[in-house]
């Protein structure tokens, strides 16, 4: 991990409010503006990275005792619990077997020197937060991401008092799926009221949903969703180099 300039936790308080397809799309937009970059995806679970990047059918390679990351492409390279598990099977693990993998994901993974480090986590405040907190020193930062709704609010909350409890730096808010469904606006209005910095609003969009499904990156098009997403990149960009 030393070879790694930022590291950079993508949070959410509840499950299924976008968190992931904030963590590839940041890291595959880091990549295409030629920063070297990893995706972490320590969602033991629920590893959903390797399918919204068309991965799903690739296998690890080793080098001695270290794990070598699946390459997307020049400057992305991914790794992920679902390159180890098959993925039809349910993992029930207990802390200590969950904390194992994360150490060995943290120790015995060959990054090349990296720009960028993405970490996509679970949703909650669990194991794999407490582990990645004490396991990763010099975290840059974490983005929590959240839809409008006042039930996935409660959960940010939780999630910054994760971040303050373990001292990590909070680079700001984003509201995804905003718009007439779930309501805007409602986490730039949290934000404010905690002092922290808003980053962006991702409107709710089928194109995103399908891209998605498809193993496509959303920030590969020319669209609004794009162009919104790359001023949040330069925002998290400024955070870390400022």
């Amino acid at each position: 991990m030393d070879n790694i300039k930022y590291k950079i936790l993508v949070q959410s308080g509840k499950g299924g409010v976008g968190k992931t397809t904030v963590a590839v799309n940041l890291a595959y937009s880091l990549a295409e503006k030629n920063y070297k970059v990893g995706l972490l995806d320590v969602d033991i679970h629920g590893p959903n990275v390797p399918k919204m990047l068309d991965l799903e059918d690739k296998k690890l390679l080793t080098e001695g005792n270290k794990i070598i990351p699946i390459k997307l492409n020049e400057n992305l390279e991914v790794m992920s619990t679902a390159f180890l598990l098959n993925k039809k099977d349910a993992v029930i693990w207990r802390g200590p077997l969950k904390h194992n993998l994360l150490k060995q994901f943290v120790q015995d993974v060959k990054w090349d020197n990296l720009d960028y480090l993405i970490i996509d986590f679970p949703p909650g405040t669990g194991d794999e937060h407490i582990s990645i907190s004490q396991l990763i020193k010099n975290i840059t930062g974490s983005i929590i991401v959240s839809t409008p709704q006042q039930v996935a609010l409660l959960d940010v909350i939780k999630a910054i008092d994760f971040c303050k409890k373990v001292n990590i730096s909070i680079i700001g808010l984003i509201e995804n799926m905003s718009g007439d469904i779930f309501g805007t606006g409602n986490v730039k209005t949290l934000a404010d009221a905690r002092g922290i910095d808003f980053l962006g609003i991702l409107s709710l969009n089928k194109e995103i949903s399908e891209s998605s499904d498809k193993g496509e990156p959303f920030v590969k098009t020319d669209s609004e969703s794009t162009k919104s997403f790359n001023k949040i990149t330069d925002k998290i960009i400024h955070f870390c180099e400022k």
